[in-house]
């Protein structure tokens, strides 16, 4: 499961102005209006091209579970990718993001501390340059144990290291991700 890379994506939908298309037959006239045709709207979403001809022409209403997720998946890609670029560098220059995760922090410090892992809920707000590198690491293609790389880097500068002010050596651990939620 991609928690951080979904958290990511969903945090950039709450910045669209408008709703993506509802129905099938407008998701998929979207869909070939961005590809370009309909054979190639077929091979993206796994279907024949007549199969998209008809969805188009509202010939087909209601596609079933799996085909619909892909559609959604699709089109959430595609849509408002202006908006989504001017979010991300809002987040990445001025604003930041907030994090919150349930997880299991483990720690690595100077002998005679405690660092066993324990599971927490935090929700901390990261300053702009951390931002920028999980959306940059994101779009580069990283994965997910990247991106939570990333993410613990973070939460480790930010909260167990209060920007530096304490606990300098404290290296954080991020494992057994229960939920996280990224918001711009």
């Amino acid at each position: 499961m991609d928690q951080v890379g979904d958290s990511l994506d969903q945090a950039l939908e709450g910045a669209y102005t408008r709703p993506i298309p509802k129905t099938a037959q407008a998701r998929m006239k979207y869909l070939v209006k961005q590809y370009k045709s309909t054979k190639a709207v077929a091979q993206a979403l796994g279907v024949s091209q007549r199969t998209v001809e008809r969805y188009v022409a509202g010939h087909l209403k209601r596609p079933r579970k799996a085909l619909a997720d892909r559609m959604e998946r699709e089109v959430k890609k595609r849509w408002q990718p202006q908006v989504r670029a001017r979010a991300k560098q809002k987040a990445a220059r001025s604003d930041g993001i907030v994090v919150s995760t349930r997880a299991r922090f483990g720690f690595t410090a100077a002998p005679g501390s405690t660092d066993d892992a324990r599971v927490r809920h935090i929700t901390q707000a990261l300053p702009p340059h951390w931002a920028k590198r999980l959306f940059e690491a994101r779009d580069a293609g990283s994965t997910e144990e990247q991106l939570r790389d990333i993410a613990a880097q973070g939460l480790g500068e930010m909260y167990f290291r209060d920007s530096g002010r304490r606990a300098h050596d404290l290296m954080v651990e991020f494992t057994d991700v229960e939920d996280i939620e990224i918001g711009l």
